[in-house]
């Protein structure tokens, strides 16, 4: 398995706060499989970041393909990379 930080932009577009609640059960589902180790927005609400467990890059991006914030278009990824956490 392999850890994956995701830094996700938003862009104010109401469409995303409204498909929210399914964005956050998502989530949720992520967390019970053990393939989302963390999650959470900026206390500003202007994006988020997620850290990922999951077997490889192709997998995280079927995640996100899944995801309703991506049926929207209710984000930018900046970053999505691999990390290797020591602590």
């Amino acid at each position: 398995m392999a850890r994956y930080v995701l830094h996700l932009a938003f862009d104010g577009d109401p469409r995303r706060l409204e498909v929210r609640p399914a964005h956050r059960e998502h989530l949720r589902r992520l967390k019970d499989q053990g393939r989302l180790v963390s999650a959470g927005p900026w206390a500003d609400d202007t994006g988020a970041m997620h850290v990922y467990e999951v077997a490889d890059e192709a997998e995280l991006r079927d995640i996100l393909r899944e995801d309703p914030y991506t049926a929207v278009d209710g984000y930018e990824i900046v970053l999505l990379k691999e990390w290797t956490p020591i602590l």
